[in-house]
């Protein structure tokens, strides 16, 4: 009989903390939830923690704080509040930490998570994207386990054979193409807020669907790549499956490719992080190879779309420089989904901030945190001329 896994949840009120805990409320034998975190929705935090039976809530808000502490009045549920308590959330003995914070907020708390050797179903790419080679030395460290969360990512990890990254030769990341695949420059320049939300497959929250949209979201797993997988970046490319069935493919030195493939669903990586190294059983639909009928596969368009070329550069340049991408990317595409900016603008915004800084070399985590902070200060000085 396996035995019950505890677990803490790090954003359970975003749309992978909502999957996790469908994966965990279906499988109460096998999980117990020690802890959970958000953002701000006190109300949807406190409902979770209760339904999860959770020992310890977090409201990354500190102003928030005793509204928590009401809303979990008589349930034993512990409250906390504040940055240093998503650490403390991270640090409990929990055996899996799902780092699921959007953006480079969640970075302190999965650092604390790996310093402690714990077991990671990482899928906050962007912690990787602005501090990949600090955390991936501190993962060798601490002995930590880093499970790839992000669907495509996810099936690379589960084709590796015993890691066998001197015998790869391509690693065939695949992308949806978003809402606007077929779409012109000229048609893009007038998209809405409510186009760009309307992924044709997957169901995510608002920022990934953005950046799913501009395929931003493909760049970032382009560099979340080579930090997990180390491998030359020329021998990780990019193929538009717009079926999105196919979630990646390894190519190995006799030519053989493996896949992983199912259906366009959140909750299958998550629980192969849950349940790793055994599966775990999903009432999901099952593929319909008839009702598919055919895969089909396109080379990305960097010009019409180029964050996939920033992507590259920023990895390509490194240092600091992918801090730049990440920070400036999330201002602009928060700029957009409050309408203050146009859809192409998201880019023209990036582009334009990692232009104006000159690369450093990362020294430490410390230096992370301050070039975040400067080219977030770039980033809202640029959308504030453009709004004016």
């Amino acid at each position: 009989m396996s035995v019950t896994k505890s677990v803490c949840i790090m954003g359970v009120t975003g749309s992978i903390g909502k999957s996790t805990a469908e994966v965990i409320l279906a499988h109460p034998d096998r999980f117990r939830v020690d802890a959970v975190t958000a953002y701000r929705n006190v109300p949807e935090l406190a409902s979770m923690a209760v339904s999860l039976g959770a020992s310890f809530a977090v409201i990354a808000d500190e102003t928030l704080y005793e509204d928590l502490k009401r809303a979990l009045a008589g349930t034993g549920i512990v409250a906390a509040a504040g940055e240093n308590a998503l650490i403390e959330a991270a640090e409990r003995p929990s055996d899996i930490v799902i780092a699921g914070i959007v953006g480079s907020a969640g970075l302190r708390a999965t650092l604390a998570a790996i310093r402690r050797g714990a077991i990671i179903g990482l899928a906050n790419k962007e912690t990787l994207v602005c501090a990949g080679e600090l955390m991936m030395d501190d993962v060798k460290r601490y002995n930590a386990t880093l499970i790839p969360v992000d669907s495509e990512h996810s099936a690379i990890f589960q084709v590796l054979e015993d890691n066998a990254l001197d015998r790869i030769d391509r690693i065939l990341l695949t992308a949806s193409g978003g809402p606007f695949r077929t779409w012109s420059r000229d048609d893009m320049a007038g998209v809405t807020r409510e186009q760009a939300l309307a992924h044709p497959n997957w169901s995510m929250g608002a920022k990934i669907s953005i950046d799913s949209a501009t395929m931003m979201n493909k760049g970032l797993e382009l560099i979340e790549a080579c930090r997990l997988f180390p491998v030359e970046q020329n021998r990780i490319e990019i193929l538009v499956h717009p079926q999105s069935v196919i979630h990646s493919m390894v190519e190995y030195a006799d030519g053989s490719v493996l896949a992983q493939l199912g259906t366009p669903d959140m909750r299958t990586p998550i629980a192969y992080a849950l349940g790793w190294p055994e599966r775990l059983s999903l009432s999901l639909p099952r593929l319909d190879f008839t009702a598919i009928g055919q895969f089909s596969f396109e080379s990305p368009d960097e010009v019409r779309f180029p964050a996939l070329r920033l992507a590259r550069e920023a990895l390509r340049t490194g240092g600091t420089l992918p801090i730049v991408l990440n920070a400036a990317n999330e201002l602009a595409v928060a700029a957009f989904l409050d309408r203050r900016i146009g859809f192409l603008q998201i880019t023209e915004l990036v582009e334009a901030v990692m232009a104006a800084h000159p690369s450093e070399i990362l020294t430490d985590i410390d230096h992370v945190f301050a070039t975040d902070i400067l080219a977030r200060r770039w980033t809202e000085d640029m959308i504030a001329g453009l709004c004016h």
